[in-house]
């Protein structure tokens, strides 16, 4: 029996080694799957930080597109007000021009006729003298 005794308690050493061994490498599977987990977590903290990041970023992004197109609109108003104000000083413009043509114009036929006066006068003297 003793024999039959130590078969059986080798036969159970080798069991529980090779249960031990099975714990060994569930324990380790199970740290690993804890490291794992873990670094998962960090990663995972990383990205809602990194997204909160670029929402921030988003944000200000859109405030300077929102004040952007604010200025935009100003400059555009004020362009068009000054290219109202231009049309307005080119119409006077015109007008002016076509006045000082007309008052040139009537400036010649003054002068055309101030001058055939002075002609008719020399000739009116000089019929006199005769």
């Amino acid at each position: 029996m003793d024999h039959h005794q130590s078969g059986f308690g080798q036969k159970l050493c080798q069991h529980v080694r090779e249960l031990e061994s099975e714990v060994d490498a569930e324990q380790r599977r199970g740290a690993d799957a804890v490291k794992g987990v873990r670094k998962y977590e960090r990663r995972v903290k990383e990205l809602s930080y990194q997204t909160e990041e670029d929402k921030k970023n988003i944000n200000r992004l859109q405030d300077l597109v929102d004040k952007l197109q604010l200025k935009v609109k100003a400059y555009k108003r004020q362009s068009e007000e000054a290219e109202e104000l231009a049309n307005t000083h080119l119409s006077k413009l015109r007008k002016v021009q076509h006045e000082l043509e007309e008052a040139e114009e009537r400036a010649d036929i003054a002068e055309s006729q101030v001058n055939k006066l002075r002609a008719k006068s020399r000739d009116a003297g000089k019929a006199k003298e005769e």
